[in-house]
């Protein structure tokens, strides 16, 4: 076991790193730096994807600035990238920005607030997460309507709640960190809308909006295979074919849910690959911890569609699986969703980043391994799968997830989220990385936030002159 460094060696380590980037030069966003168009990296990012869905990403990018920025994390990565660094690296949420906050439920079924999506998780310097929230909330800010002042306002205090709560951290025992809990969100306006949203999405709410009741002839079984076949099945419990509970619902049972049709967001899928998507839970269910495999187990799989989600993920495969428990008033909806390698994962030599020993090449376990590393709690059925030769995460679809709508953040509003977004993205990195580190970096002043808030509102004005070259390359 390698020899830790105490606490003030390491916020000493912090203080050091000045040296290697000045707080004042976070402050840096030069455009002619690039020697890579925008355009060029967006186009590289969508080889691999499916070809018919990339043009509605690319509409969806085009938008808004704020619907760009949320589909060019390869554009930020790069960029990022040709600045100096820190060295001070941290496991990054990696898509840091205000629509990744959301509401879900917790093992417990308590409704947590956290940060949210980590598809682009990946080692890199802390700052780089810092730096894409506080552009995210000039972007949504100015979307609403809010001018640059009270924007600049709004990021600072992000920046300023961020550096006093890592502060906090880096003096508490490292089990209290681990267990911190921000017990103010209930009051905070956006957040208390968030959850009450949340309340209301349960898995029946689900039922109703993605599915309907679908009427067969008696031992009838829908062209192309309607059923999930009894292969499939044994992907959630080997002994339920012996008890009978493995058989499909068919058309003996006279009725069943399955997916509305809602193209090109959602198609079904049925016959051969509806079966090779439910068959592939059973590589899942072993990433599971045993008890969360046996409740797995109580569940046959009823019907599978293919889902189209978010702006940055659009394109990439991702199916959801509808299965029942004890009858139809007991749905359980899962996600696997097609991940690949991480925005950032061709910079690592720009902050001497290297695959750390023991880190996953499977790039769903990636996105599972950062989010457990920085959410307080975490999906009880977050694991990872394989099909086809793609790598997937798995989680639960929709299980009382809510995220802010950007409408509702007003100036007042999106004032009281920043400090929210502070105080989770801190806590989010102390988990993960060294908050006594990061803290000597910040210090007590307010010149890394000054700094940050510079960067923040230049690279505001440059995605926004991005989006303008995209929306203009459209129209070719």
């Amino acid at each position: 076991m390698m020899e830790r460094l105490e606490a003030r060696e390491r916020f000493a380590l912090g203080q050091q790193r000045r040296k290697q980037m000045r707080r004042l030069e976070h402050r840096r966003w030069n455009a002619s730096a690039r020697r890579e168009n925008p355009l060029t990296l967006l186009e590289a990012s969508t080889r691999g994807r499916v070809p018919a869905l990339v043009g509605l990403k690319r509409k969806m990018m085009a938008a808004s600035p704020f619907g760009y920025f949320r589909g060019a994390v390869p554009v930020m990565a790069y960029d990022l990238s040709l600045n100096g660094n820190t060295g001070i690296c941290n496991q990054l949420c990696g898509d840091a920005h205000v629509r990744n906050l959301g509401a879900f439920a917790g093992p417990d079924g308590r409704i947590e607030f956290d940060l949210n999506d980590f598809d682009e998780t990946i080692v890199a310097p802390f700052e780089w997460d810092v730096k894409r929230m506080a552009t995210s909330l000039i972007l949504a800010g100015r979307s609403g309507g809010t001018k640059d002042a009270p924007c600049r306002e709004v990021v600072s205090v992000f920046l300023s709640r961020y550096r006093t709560i890592m502060a906090k951290l880096a003096r508490m025992p490292v089990l209290d960190v681990a267990r911190y809990k921000v017990h103010r969100l209930g009051t905070v306006s956006p957040v208390a809308g968030i959850l009450r949203m949340a309340e209301r999405a349960t898995p029946m709410h689900t039922l109703e909006s993605l599915t309907q009741v679908k009427k067969q002839g008696a031992g009838k079984r829908g062209k192309g295979g309607e059923g999930v076949r009894t292969s499939a099945q044994q992907a959630t419990s080997k002994g339920n074919s012996k008890s009978g509970k493995g058989k499909t619902a068919t058309a003996a049972e006279g009725a069943r849910h399955v997916f509305r049709q809602q193209p090109p967001m959602l198609t079904r899928v049925t016959g051969p690959m509806a079966d090779r998507v439910v068959n592939s839970l059973a590589v899942y269910a072993e990433t599971l911890q045993p008890e969360r495999q046996h409740l797995l187990a109580q569940y046959r799989p009823v019907d599978v569609a293919f889902k189209v989600v978010g702006t940055g993920s659009v394109g990439l495969r991702d199916y959801v699986v509808y299965l029942e428990g004890n009858g139809p008033r007991d749905p359980l909806f899962l996600q696997i969703k097609e991940e690949t390698a991480s925005a950032y994962a061709p910079y690592r030599a720009s902050f001497g980043g290297e695959m750390r020993r023991g880190a996953s090449r499977h790039n769903g376990r990636r996105v599972v391994d950062g989010e457990r590393a920085m959410q307080l709690q975490s999906d009880p059925f977050l694991g990872w799968t394989t099909l086809e030769g793609r790598d997937y995460l798995v989680r639960q679809l929709n299980d009382h997830k809510a995220s802010v709508r950007l409408a509702d953040l007003k100036a007042a509003e999106l004032m009281e989220y920043a400090a929210v977004c502070g105080e989770l993205l801190a806590r989010g990195h102390a988990r993960a990385g060294d908050p006594v580190m990061v803290a000597g970096y910040l210090g007590t002043s307010a010149r890394f936030d000054d700094a940050i808030g510079g960067f923040a509102e230049a690279y505001a004005d440059q995605t926004e002159k991005d989006w303008k070259q995209l929306v203009r390359s459209l129209k070719k």
